[in-house]
């Protein structure tokens, strides 16, 4: 009997601070991909085989594929922390977010 692999995308994405919408706009796929992946119900088997491949050549994902920069904005816009990822999201530092709609709503009453 084949032994199913368990992704582990939910935990990796969960330590990373990211929700599934979040992961779904950096990877380019939709939130229901994501949900499919983590369940294990579709998608792993790619997975398995970009592992099989890694250690078939001896190398990381990352040496499978060269990124080709098009343009010098291009490589500045390529987030290089998980700050920078919620920022390209809109979805930084929570709080202040909603300080600012706190603010915002304070100079609508002061307005009126």
């Amino acid at each position: 009997m084949k032994q199913k692999a368990k992704p582990r995308i939910a935990f990796l994405r969960e330590k990373a601070g990211l929700t599934q919408l979040e992961l779904s706009r950096i990877v380019g796929v939709t939130e229901s991909t994501i949900q499919n992946w983590e369940s294990g119900r579709t998608g792993t088997e790619q997975i398995e085989r970009i592992i099989k491949f890694c250690k078939a050549l001896n190398c990381q994902v990352e040496d499978l594929i060269e990124y080709v920069s098009h343009s010098p904005q291009e490589s500045a816009a390529k987030p290089s922390s998980l700050s920078d990822i919620h920022n390209l999201l809109g979805t930084e530092n929570p709080s202040a977010i909603a300080q600012t709609d706190s603010k915002a709503d304070q100079e609508r009453q002061v307005s009126h």
